[in-house]
């Protein structure tokens, strides 16, 4: 690679990182009290899949461990945002759904992080986000290969 692609990739990653940390922010200071953004994701990966999903495939959906996982999903269940349960063939292994509290709580979280979403969009252009978003998801894709 050349300096020149070097500098560009550098580039990237920095714009990305930053604008990572301040959504974060942004949407962390959004949510309902007492919800935390990893809570908010799991509820709305799950609100979005037709069947459960075990702690082993939420956690490599977003890319941290099992033990990460397992405390986030201890805490939406001491909530009462999602259920877990055995599976009944092999008992080593448990299963997620999100429970009618969980989607409650995440179409609250949802409704509560819409307009500061929607006022950095209106901000920006849809136009121009829309025109973003292909190569956002093309570089997900890139990065999840990896």
């Amino acid at each position: 690679m050349t300096d020149q692609h070097n500098s560009l990739a550098i580039s990237l990653f920095s714009e990305i990182f930053m604008a990572d940390q301040l959504a974060r922010n942004r949407l962390g200071k959004a949510l309902p009290k007492g919800m935390e953004l990893s809570h908010f994701s799991v509820l709305n990966h799950l609100m979005h899949v037709s069947s459960e999903r075990t702690p082993a495939q939420l956690a490599k959906a977003f890319s941290v461990t099992r033990g990460a996982m397992t405390n986030t999903l201890s805490k939406l269940e001491a909530a009462g945002h999602v259920h877990i349960r055995p599976d009944w063939d092999d008992a080593r292994r448990k299963f997620v759904a999100i429970s009618p509290s969980g989607r409650r709580a995440c179409e609250a979280a949802l409704t509560a992080i819409a307009p500061a979403v929607a006022s950095v969009v209106g901000d920006i252009g849809s136009d121009k986000v829309r025109s973003i978003l292909p190569v956002l998801r093309e570089l997900r894709v890139r990065l999840a290969e990896n």
